[in-house]
């Protein structure tokens, strides 16, 4: 199967940069695959994990909090406000997150914004019942 250059990067380092085959990603509209050869691309990304899988990177779960995923054809850089290999994410890492959420989704007005937060609240519970 065909490769193509992937970064991931925190706002902390860059914390993995290689050929690999495909990504797996949380998008804030529901999941995506990119491949070598991909479209263009420029998307939200959601909290929940991220699959690498192929050429260097073997096979690599991480949990994002969220970011973007720039893919340009060729290479594909994945920007994340957070990230954690799934192997170090304990049960404890993802109820402080949900509680972080619930606390903050309890002082928002707009019902729009509370909707967003609850799905953020729910997504995290999803990754929580992955782990």
């Amino acid at each position: 199967m065909a490769t193509f250059p992937f970064e991931l990067v925190s706002p902390e380092k860059l914390i993995f940069s290689g050929d690999v085959e495909a990504v797996r990603l949380p998008g804030a509209e529901g999941e995506f695959q990119v491949m070598a050869g991909h479209a263009p691309l420029l998307a939200l990304l959601g909290p929940g994990i991220m699959e690498v899988s192929g050429g260097e990177a073997k096979s690599r779960r991480v949990f994002i909090d969220g970011g973007f995923c720039d893919m340009n054809g060729t290479t594909c850089t994945v920007l994340a406000e957070a990230a954690t290999s799934v192997d170090d994410l304990s049960g404890e890492a993802i109820d402080r997150l949900i509680r972080d959420a619930e606390q903050a989704a309890a002082k928002l007005e707009v019902p729009a914004e509370r909707d967003e937060a609850e799905r953020r609240i729910a997504t995290l519970r999803t990754v929580k019942a992955e782990l």
